[in-house]
């Protein structure tokens, strides 16, 4: 078992992985009760590890390997330290929430798709790869906070997580374009009348500008559905969707930026991130 110094040190490395990997999510949880922030650190660094091994690991295998020892991480019984901080802190929040250790195997699996160049294939595949990625995140983070609340608003997570990972997926289009990935579903680049290796190339012209549109529709749709309901969200759950508090601000920003979208990452200075997460901190999704 560990040591409270080692316990510390760890802590302390996963919160520095976070800030760095994922810099929204960390001023989320920052927002969390004090007793519940390690656990939704620890959630949101074994996210940002998983979801770079394609940038630290280029080829398919290899990642997969990876991936591997991660699901290894979770189904392992006990509590043997691991030797790495995020891996050791992710075991004790699992344990000590009582978390399920399938929705941590879904979200690997889904992960594969991110090593390889395959196109995705439709909107509803997109869904369900956002449904086990970033919406399986939220409501891992609300059973932390609050086990017997979590249960009654994981379609609201549902709705929370397509809205923040669709906005994710159209932030990183530059970076995904230049190795040769495409997140766009196949259906919606046909409907705009072009097709992925032509939307890769940057080839597609005005028909890659109306492909971004419809995704930016689909964030949107998903977005405005969390927010019609989420007034209902209770205090407690609040800092686990408290990321979409950006989500509508960055797609409006690039909405504005057209064209460049595809080839320029849009940002959000720090000031007007923190002052949207403390005002939804604060205030929650009741109308201003």
């Amino acid at each position: 078992m560990a040591n409270t110094s080692t316990t510390v040190k760890n802590g302390d490395v996963v919160m520095d992985a976070v800030r760095s990997a994922d810099h929204d999510r960390y001023l989320s949880a920052l927002y969390a009760p004090a007793d519940k922030r390690d656990a939704l650190l620890a959630l949101y660094a074994f996210n940002a590890e998983i979801a770079s091994v394609r940038d630290r690991i280029h080829e398919p295998l290899p990642g997969e390997v990876r991936l591997q020892w991660w699901r290894d991480v979770v189904s392992a019984d006990g509590d043997a330290e691991t030797g790495h901080p995020t891996a050791d802190a992710l075991r004790a929040t699992i344990a000590a929430n009582h978390l399920p250790k399938a929705a941590f195997e879904n979200m690997l699996e889904a992960r594969i798709f991110d090593l390889y160049d395959d196109p995705m294939p439709s909107r509803t595949d997109l869904e369900g790869y956002c449904g086990e990625t970033a919406a399986a995140l939220i409501q891992l983070a609300a059973m932390a906070l609050d086990p017997a609340a979590a249960p009654g608003f994981a379609e609201l997570a549902g709705r929370a997580g397509c809205a923040q990972a669709i906005t994710g997926l159209l932030l990183l289009l530059p970076l995904h374009r230049r190795r040769g990935q495409c997140f766009v579903p196949a259906d919606i680049l046909a409907a705009a009348g072009t097709a992925p290796e032509e939307f890769v190339k940057g080839e597609g012209g005005a028909a890659a500008e109306r492909a971004v549109a419809a995704m930016i529709a689909l964030a949107r749709e998903h977005l405005n559905a969390f927010e019609k309901a989420a007034p209902a969200l209770p205090v407690s759950l609040r800092p686990a969707f408290l990321p979409l508090a950006l989500t509508r601000a960055y797609l409006d920003k690039m909405e504005k930026a057209g064209s460049s979208a595809l080839s320029r990452t849009v940002a959000l200075s720090i000031l007007r991130r923190h002052w949207l997460l403390l005002r939804h901190a604060m205030r929650g999704w009741t109308p201003l």
